[in-house]
């Protein structure tokens, strides 16, 4: 009886522990996500130089869950920035060049007949990844461009009666030429107002351009952007986490209010002769909780506000011919009312 109570004593102790599953990884802090996006502004400045703004701007956008238009001259890095911000966030990039004879199922996709199963399978375009660089947006006729609306605005395609939903994250970054119009086609009211933001790319300083010089002259290679140094920081859950963060961003009635009241005085501009949507006043809201986000804040202020209007707001307005004749400008008008309307205190 005793040796079978010691083989049961050294059974017990020699009886394997139940495993314990390792602890999942907490989740990043509203604090370590915004540390994280400004490395991504450094990161990308490894590739670009002399556009902090644009950087900016599709951070928001990104944060916003919203689409960006890009107008700048041939040259000003546009296509390299977009190409390097999917880089430095681990997100799947597609780049179609927009030419008058795109069709639109170039860009969503089509049927296409199988002759081993004798059915038709859909095959998706390049509009099923997370950033979808629609280059020179404005070449393309607008029954191309109208291929867009539904998957800025639902995020989804719909061929054949069936929808599909696009990936998560998705965001469209288009590009225009401010400056050659000839076999363009100007961009609908409808596709104006889907894009959260509208950036403009200035020709770089003489500095910044030095620096553009320097490093092509050291060996920078546009195309290879890990051998320039630029690295993965963040990924698509951890943009999932932030942009969850800066929903929760408040504002307050009297903001709200200031918001409206600057969409409303586009409206009433006697220079203006299609002012701001609701649409566009809501995009206005996003855009401020996200940067009042990056810049630590639980609420936006006027200030956020004001800083996102030109961006925001500008592409929505249409201009009256003899004001255009004039030379004024949708930032000029911009500016004008932002001076005008009454800031709450």
């Amino acid at each position: 009886m005793e040796e079978t109570q010691a083989m049961t004593e050294d059974s017990a102790h020699s009886a394997p522990a139940t495993p314990v599953a390792p602890a999942a990884p907490a989740a990043p802090s509203a604090d370590e996500l915004r540390a994280a996006f400004g490395r991504v502004r450094v990161e990308v400045a490894k590739s670009v130089v002399g556009q902090d703004a644009a950087v900016t701007g599709l951070v928001i956008a990104l944060l916003a869950g919203g689409h960006v238009l890009l107008e700048g001259v041939p040259g000003v890095a546009k296509t390299l920035l977009v190409r390097t911000l999917s880089h430095t966030l681990r997100l799947d990039t597609k780049r179609v060049q927009f030419t008058p004879d795109l069709m639109p199922g170039d860009v969503t996709g089509s049927l296409v007949y199988d002759a081993k199963t004798s059915e038709f399978e859909f095959r998706d375009g390049p509009v099923f990844t997370n950033i979808m660089l629609a280059d020179e947006i404005n070449r393309t006729p607008p029954k191309t461009q109208s291929a867009l609306l539904e998957a800025m605005e639902e995020r989804q395609v719909s061929v054949d009666g069936l929808s599909r939903p696009l990936p998560v994250p998705f965001m469209v970054a288009a590009t225009m030429n401010p400056i050659e119009y000839e076999g363009t086609y100007t961009l609908p009211e409808a596709q104006l107002d889907r894009f959260l933001m509208k950036l403009v790319l200035d020709l770089p300083s003489r500095d910044d351009e030095v620096e553009v010089l320097t490093r092509h002259a050291s060996g920078f290679n546009p195309r290879d952007l890990a051998a320039a140094g630029v690295t993965a920081v963040l990924d698509a859950n951890q943009l999932a986490a932030a942009q969850a963060s800066v929903a929760t961003v408040g504002a307050s009635a009297d903001v709200i209010g200031y918001a409206v009241d600057v969409a409303r005085a586009t409206r009433q501009s006697p220079s203006v002769r299609l002012g701001v949507s609701p649409r566009g006043t809501t995009a206005l809201l996003a855009a401020a909780k996200a940067w009042a986000w990056l810049n630590g804040f639980d609420a936006i202020t006027p200030d956020h506000v004001q800083a996102m209007a030109l961006p925001v707001l500008r592409h929505r307005l249409q201009l009256r011919p003899e004001a255009e004749l004039e030379g004024v400008s949708a930032d000029t008008i911009l500016r004008s009312i932002l001076q005008q309307v009454r800031v709450p205190i």
